[in-house]
């Protein structure tokens, strides 16, 4: 798939935080509606403030890649070493968010590409977002049988080697 001429990926900096906190609210409430309780969802939002000073020290210590258009941030990705212990690959991708109006358009795959390339790397995905779950079966995941409870469900460990 080929990304939209208008889309450009780039390095995210500290002064990109204000505008990742609220296009990653606006992922989630885009991704898990129907998946996540709405009161979680709703609780996100409590403290944005608290949110963007965190987002602003990890984009201080870590790359994270935006997809960005004329009209804002429309994506992101951040990837690194594995935080498993029982880890099966070196490489995780730790987020990857696309805007609901971009879905299918190629920009989730362009950030994927440009954070992980072809490497083996391993993520994990939220039980039933059938949507992601296709998503990733198409970028060469599969489920290796582990799945861990969190605050918004049961999430799903997909490899690919």
């Amino acid at each position: 798939m080929i990304l939209p001429a208008d889309v450009v990926i780039r390095p995210a900096t500290p002064d990109d935080a204000e505008a990742l906190t609220h296009l990653h609210l606006d992922c989630w409430d885009d991704a898990y509606a129907g998946l996540v309780d709405r009161a979680l969802l709703g609780a996100r939002r409590a403290d944005v403030p608290a949110r963007i000073e965190k987002w602003r020290a990890n984009l201080a210590e870590r790359e994270t890649l935006l997809a960005e258009t004329t009209d804002g941030l429309v994506g992101f990705a951040t990837a690194g070493p594995a935080r498993d212990e029982d880890a099966p690959a070196e490489l995780e991708v730790w987020a990857l968010y696309v805007r609901a109006a971009h879905w299918g358009t190629g920009v989730g795959h362009a950030l994927l590409q440009a954070a992980i390339g072809e490497h083996p790397a391993y993520l994990c995905v939220l039980e039933g977002n059938d949507r992601a779950i296709r998503f990733y079966e198409r970028q060469g995941f599969r489920p290796d049988g582990q799945v861990s409870d969190a605050d918004e469900g049961r999430h799903v460990r997909m490899v690919r080697r």
